[in-house]
């Protein structure tokens, strides 16, 4: 007799495949000549040599790890400078390092919200945040995807007393749609409701603001917690929480996912504080991206569909998940690599391919990729 263990995964594994949502792990080639449009290294700093030295020295320096958690010995001079540089450049009083995106937001998540907390999420957040949502002890909410009417409706029917706080959390930049938050109107609305507000901006710092400082810097707000993650336009590993004093220590007090982790290493913590000064200092990076955007928008036949943003995320919406892996497998066999996004990721029926920019594309790589989208997809 098979342990139930085993046939429920060959049973979740067939039905998986049958419905065209099997994913695949593959392993890419940097040194490759493939043309890569589903990467989130948008600024293209992944490969810089000025933080591949600075982390090499680093490295030298520091050693490979940390050795411990932050507050055992963990926390060294590397990572209280990248804070006191985050801090300055993006306007609070503190920043909490951390390993990930999806270990801050459960972080932040996990500590802030009692059992008579309001949480108010929108439907196109993030899994890291809507899971620690449901998790949280926390009621939460979800609001269709920058519904403004629709979150006031659900704010108006509560009661913020002594003892019950709210939270409204959004992502400044949406990884899929690659649509903004209306974060001016979202500033507005919580502070009429006395509610905080929590931006995960992810894929807008470093890409949006006049030094990339990203969403809520372009909308003119500031959030009570800001999110940021140093694997897409850092083009390394890790995130921090900005916020107040008194939030951070409530965080390094109460947030598990903080004191039982290991600190990122002090050499990446380097090669971070060089990160962040690049993205301050070289805006072609991002007006190549706006240059980039334009030029893809010339090629590409304007009958495919492909959705205008401000942003390096470019969807295209296919619909079948069969057909949207059959046209990214067509591309690839042309030396092109482009994000095929499937439920449950996205909405059922909304398969599409993903295209993203980086400052290491220039015009020509616009131009082959557009050519080979429009022979693949023939519209007729």
């Amino acid at each position: 007799m098979m342990p139930l263990f085993n046939q429920r995964h060959q049973q979740a594994l067939i039905a998986r495949q049958q419905q065209g949502l099997y994913r695949q792990l593959q392993c890419h080639n940097v040194n490759s000549h493939e043309l890569n449009f589903a990467s989130n290294d948008y600024l293209g700093l992944a490969q810089e040599p000025k933080i591949i030295t600075a982390w090499q020295q680093g490295l030298a320096k520091y050693g490979a790890g940390s050795t411990a958690s932050p507050l055992v010995t963990g926390f060294q001079a590397p990572h209280a400078d990248l804070e006191q540089q985050l801090t300055e450049w993006l306007g609070y009083q503190r920043a909490l390092l951390f390993n990930s995106g999806f270990s801050a937001n459960q972080a932040v998540l996990f500590t802030l919200l009692q059992a008579q907390d309001q949480l108010f999420q929108d439907k196109l957040n993030h899994a890291s945040l809507i899971e620690a949502g449901m998790l949280s002890p926390a009621k939460m909410k979800r609001f269709a995807h920058n519904d403004m009417a629709a979150l006031q409706q659900q704010l108006s029917k509560i009661k913020v007393g002594i003892d019950t706080a709210s939270l409204v959390v959004t992502e400044g930049v949406f990884s899929m749609d690659g649509d903004c938050a209306p974060l001016a109107l979202l500033r507005e609305i919580t502070t009429q409701h006395q509610t905080w507000l929590m931006v995960d901006d992810a894929h807008g710092c470093g890409v949006l603001g006049d030094t990339g400082q990203g969403s809520c810097h372009q909308a003119g707000i500031k959030a009570d917690i800001l999110i940021i993650t140093f694997g897409k336009a850092f083009g390394i590993q890790g995130a921090a929480v900005l916020c107040s004093q008194d939030t951070a220590e409530y965080l390094v007090q109460f947030a598990r996912h903080y004191i039982y982790s290991t600190a990122m290493p002090p050499a990446q913590a380097v090669a971070l504080r060089h990160a962040c000064s690049l993205i301050q200092t070289q805006s072609w990076r991002r007006e190549k991206l706006h240059a980039l955007s334009e030029s893809l928008n010339h090629y590409l036949d304007n009958s495919l569909g492909l959705i205008p943003t401000i942003t390096p995320i470019k969807p295209m919406i296919i619909g079948d998940s069969c057909q949207t892996m059959a046209i990214a497998a067509q591309l690839q066999q042309r030396g092109i690599k482009v994000g095929a996004i499937r439920p449950p990721t996205v909405a059922p029926h909304s398969a599409r391919l993903r295209i993203t920019l980086t400052a290491n594309h220039n015009e020509d790589d616009i131009r082959q990729l557009a050519k080979a989208i429009n022979e693949v997809i023939d519209v007729g």
